[in-house]
């Protein structure tokens, strides 16, 4: 099984930005992510970008069975990375570090949630350990 964690917009400084999204870096969050996926068996891609059109090209790509994304801020308002999301077969998993919904109204609404299995919010970087554990224990 080949696993793509997909990080949007300002993913790439947490741990350096506001308390809310913790201080555990995007770099140790990946490196136990993979450390589960080895030990599982499965594979596992991470791709970051501040950019919504290469965040779409990367979900047009394809090449994974199952999709972990994060898409910062895009998550509230980018019908683009929706409607690229609309057309990925494999099991998709929303994550968020922190709670959305105890969050500002704005954050609070999902345009991608309708094209995933489920949110995972507010675990800090436990949110994609578990959407992991998720994915690879989906039958």
């Amino acid at each position: 099984m080949k696993i793509l964690v997909l990080n949007g917009v300002n993913i790439n400084i947490t741990g350096s930005r506001e308390d809310i999204y913790g201080t555990e870096s995007l770099d140790d969050i990946n490196a136990r992510l993979k450390a589960l996926a080895d030990s599982k068996g499965a594979e596992i891609e991470f791709f970051q970008s501040n950019i919504e059109g290469e965040i779409v090209n990367r979900l047009q790509k394809g090449g994974f069975d199952g999709l972990i994304i994060n898409a910062g801020a895009y998550t509230h308002y980018s019908y683009a990375i929706a409607d690229a999301l609309s057309c990925v077969k494999a099991k998709t998993v929303e994550v968020h570090l922190s709670n959305i919904l105890a969050r500002e109204e704005f954050r609070q609404k999902s345009v991608l949630a309708k094209h995933t299995a489920g949110c995972i919010a507010g675990f800090g970087g436990d949110s994609y350990m578990l959407a992991l554990e998720f994915l690879l224990c989906e039958r």
